[in-house]
């Protein structure tokens, strides 16, 4: 059966024989994340084929062998194109920065593997409109592609979901989203390849912005069709690094431009007619992963905040005034998306497991012959509204999303 957002999953049972087996291209931040999913969703979740990992790829013969060892593959390559030419990978599972996603994902597509690849989908409308053309080829001969917004994956969001298609808000008047971080409020944080334009495409605005774009059209259903948006740097040159893991690293000598945003706004009209206003930046000191999201509509509000992400709050304007108010749901319950499989009703998950349930949903659909998502499609439009905001900062004009 496929699986949906709305699937609340099952402990696993009897291990299926047929596998399916991966290849991960990078192994750092998102590559531990990556892993960790794929080793752990068949022990609690009952799948169709059982992930093997087989190779993770790397430029460093010693970091790459050192990854696969701390992190469960079976073996190593030190280029991306060598594991693609392997005969005994089915899919590839690309983690590596935005502006190699074009290349490994197209010559993955059409050397028949399935293909996820992280967010952003691309660093341009251009190169993700390619990539979204190979996807299309290849889904012609069963080839499956997704592109990995995992924040989908948290049982409240999908949760909050379900609750506006089921008609619980009404008609949607208003969007709110905000993605806060703070980890390079330091002037003196080093650079790092996130900071600069011609590897990561743009700044706070795609590398978290793209999250609350993608979680607002998800859960309402609807489309972003235009954007007034600004952004700004704030520190235009850091140290240069000795030493980078994950989000920190330590400054070395010298120092290098920033080539990106710090911060993003931008307002956003929906095709349903409902007003959005977004916000992302990596300098609201003392906000380590904030991704808030609410919707008002004519019958009730849904208020989601990631650092809370086992809560959601939902305010039911049918109820008598006397007593209504924002309800506090503890999204823990067997009967909530994804719960099932893991432990009793209070006892939490966390970051992880969007991952999880993001490589449930691809085998199983990849299993079922059926398109995942979301698509790649889903992803080129997340660009073209990043695309958009970035060009109405620099015009001071409202833009059209392209369709």
């Amino acid at each position: 059966m496929t699986a949906t957002p709305d699937s609340p999953g099952a402990r696993a049972g009897t291990a299926p024989d047929a596998e399916l087996s991966v290849g991960m291209v990078g192994y750092a931040f998102m590559g531990a994340a990556h892993s960790q999913a794929w080793r752990t969703a068949p022990r609690f979740f009952d799948l169709p084929l059982r992930p093997r990992m087989t190779a993770v790829a790397g430029r460093d013969p010693q970091g790459v062998k050192a990854a696969a060892d701390r992190l469960g593959w079976d073996s190593v390559e030190t280029s991306w194109q060598a594991l693609v030419a392997r005969d005994d990978i089915d899919l590839v599972d690309v983690c590596t920065p935005g502006h190699t996603h074009a290349e490994i994902v197209i010559a993955a597509l059409e050397a028949g593997k399935h293909v996820l690849c992280e967010k952003p989908l691309a660093n341009s409308v251009e190169e993700a409109e390619a990539m979204t053309r190979a996807a299309e080829r290849a889904a012609a001969s069963g080839v499956r592609s997704m592109v990995g917004f995992t924040y989908r994956r948290v049982p409240a969001i999908s949760l909050a979901r379900q609750l506006i298609a089921e008609g619980r808000l009404g008609t949607v008047h208003h969007v709110r989203g905000q993605y806060l971080q703070d980890w390079i409020v330091d002037p003196d944080a080093p650079l790092s390849w996130r900071l600069e334009k011609d590897k990561a495409g743009s700044g706070s605005l795609g590398d978290i912005g793209a999250h609350i774009i993608d979680i607002a059209q998800f859960i309402t259903g609807d489309t972003i069709t235009r954007v007034s948006g600004r952004l700004r740097t704030f520190v235009d040159e850091r140290p240069l690094p000795s030493e980078h893991s994950g989000l920190s690293g330590t400054a070395g000598s010298g120092r290098g431009k920033v080539t990106v945003d710090d911060a993003a706004t931008f307002l956003a009209d929906f095709g349903s007619g409902a007003m959005g206003v977004f916000e992302a930046t990596r300098f609201a000191s003392g906000r380590k992963n904030a991704i808030r999201i609410e919707v008002n509509g004519s019958l009730g509000s849904i208020a989601f905040d990631f650092e809370d992400m086992n809560v959601l709050h939902f305010f039911d304007g049918t109820e008598d005034a006397r007593t209504a108010g924002f309800r506090r749901i503890l999204v823990t319950e067997p009967q909530h998306p994804y719960v099932g499989a893991w432990w009793p009703a209070g006892h939490v998950i966390g970051y992880e497991h969007g991952f999880i349930h993001q490589v449930v949903d691809l085998v199983r659909d990849i299993a079922a012959g059926s398109d995942p998502t979301p698509t790649f499609a889903d992803g080129l439009q997340v660009q073209r509204v990043l695309a958009a905001v970035e060009t109405s900062s620099d015009t001071n004009s409202w833009q059209e999303i392209p369709t």
